[in-house]
């Protein structure tokens, strides 16, 4: 049984200091720390750990601007055997259902993949849109915040998924996507030998010409989403010092709470 099992992971600001481009309303991310989404981190590990145990290969792909390569490359430090990214300035500015478009047309282009895992959602957007949308575009059955895969054999996948007030088992015919969280693993760190390996990898870029996207569903053009009003909250600190005893402080601010309907 040869699986191929696929990370999709995304180059977030490593800073919250983000700064955003007041004509386009998008992230502004030439000269800020990037690392490699925090939920990523997960699905990377969770592909390594299956490909460990099963066999085949776990093949990663990032969907950024040009120095998204070094997320990519770290993720094969980590123990992936290749990886590809999606870049092309047509791309720019895409929203979750853009980016989820672009993405399927990587993994058509790649020859699918038995098993596609995605991070629960993004730390810098948190919309937990891509994984399903991508899904949707490859049309393949998917589940959300999967905790643990308990099973899986060459045409089917048991997983454990977090729901409210407790867990939902589901069984899947493959392919198929998962979006995991944070409860199914520990992430491992870069060994040197996998640093090292990192280093000498090539990775390919695929643009708009190689993946035959169509312009009018990529970027800012094909993103339905419209960012009326970006801006940063106004940070307002206000503080009073009550003087009198202890006693005497806790009985203002008793007061003061019950006339604010607070107790």
């Amino acid at each position: 049984m040869h699986l191929r099992f696929l990370v999709c992971i995304k180059q977030v600001p490593e800073t919250t200091e983000a700064k955003i481009n007041p004509k386009t309303g998008t992230l502004i991310r030439e000269g800020i720390p990037s690392i490699i989404n925090p939920f990523d981190m997960y699905a990377l590990e969770e592909g390594i750990r299956l490909r460990d145990r099963l066999g085949g290969e776990v093949v990663v792909m990032s969907m950024g601007p040009p120095q998204a390569q070094a997320a990519v490359k770290e993720a094969i430090a980590l123990g992936v055997d290749r990886g590809i990214l999606l870049s092309d300035p047509a791309f720019a500015g895409a929203d979750t259902l853009a980016t989820a478009y672009t993405l399927a047309k990587g993994v058509e282009k790649l020859g699918g993949a038995d098993l596609i895992i995605c991070g629960k959602q993004a730390s810098d957007g948190d919309t937990a849109q891509v994984g399903p949308g991508l899904a949707e575009e490859l049309d393949l059955p998917h589940a959300t915040y999967v905790r643990k895969i308990s099973a899986i054999t060459a045409g089917e996948i048991t997983v454990e998924r977090l729901v409210e007030g407790g867990i939902e088992v589901l069984r899947m015919p493959l392919p198929a996507l998962l979006t995991v969280v944070k409860e199914i693993n520990e992430p491992r760190l870069p060994s040197l030998k996998g640093v090292m390996r990192a280093k000498r990898a090539e990775v390919p870029t695929w643009g708009q010409a190689e993946l035959g996207t169509d312009p009018a569903r990529t970027g800012i053009t094909g993103s339905p989403t419209q960012v009326v009003q970006v801006f940063t909250p106004e940070l307002r600190r206000q503080g009073e010092l009550l003087a009198g005893t202890a006693a005497e402080q806790a009985a203002v601010l008793i007061e003061r709470l019950r006339a604010a309907a607070m107790i």
